[in-house]
């Protein structure tokens, strides 16, 4: 029992977690061609809790036809929930120098957390930088026609042009904001 509170605390490597989330691709298909995604179910709740006076035309669907997606979707938060409480790795994340350089270098007067608290304090406009955030990652999932799970895991698998063009545009804006914005924010904050 030891043994596997260790290997359930302690980080997984990408060539052990990574084929794991690729095979959910293969599992989700053969149990019903369903796509391995989440941002779905947010449609699935305002469905769901759509009162009648109000009846917006899209969310008037059949939702009980997706409920294994809101169960997997409770699955991932109950996981993640144990992961991060229950299961958390006792020591500290050790970043490297470059990343420590790099809080440095925007100021950041605790650089020795991946979590400093500058940017992860609830501040008014880091809530502000939140809900904005928020609403293009929103307003991008919907356009998009999924997230980047959904995109990146199942659609790059079963070769879909409109999931690679998605994963492209997701890790260009990524790229694009991690070097181009980011960076500026911390006068902001």
């Amino acid at each position: 029992m030891q043994d596997l509170l260790v290997i359930l605390e302690s980080p997984w490597p990408w060539y052990v977690s990574g084929p794991l989330i690729g095979l959910m691709v293969p599992l989700f298909i053969l149990i019903g061609s369903r796509s391995f995604g989440i941002s779905q179910n947010l449609e699935h709740l305002c469905a769901i809790t759509q009162p009648r006076s109000i009846q917006v035309k899209f969310f008037k669907y059949d939702w009980r036809v997706s409920k294994w997606s809101l169960v997997f979707m409770l699955g991932v938060a109950i996981g993640g929930f144990l992961a991060g409480n229950l299961f958390a790795n006792p020591d500290a994340i050790q970043l490297s120098e470059a990343a420590l350089a790099m809080f440095a270098d925007w100021g950041l007067s605790s650089p020795t957390s991946f979590n400093p608290p500058e940017i992860f304090s609830l501040t008014i406009t880091n809530s502000l930088l939140l809900i904005f955030g928020g609403i293009l990652i929103g307003f991008g999932t919907r356009y998009a026609s999924g997230c980047t799970s959904g995109h990146a895991v199942t659609g790059l698998a079963t070769f879909q042009v409109k999931s690679l063009y998605a994963v492209l545009g997701i890790f260009s804006g990524g790229i694009f904001s991690a070097y181009l914005i980011v960076p500026h924010i911390r006068g902001l904050v």
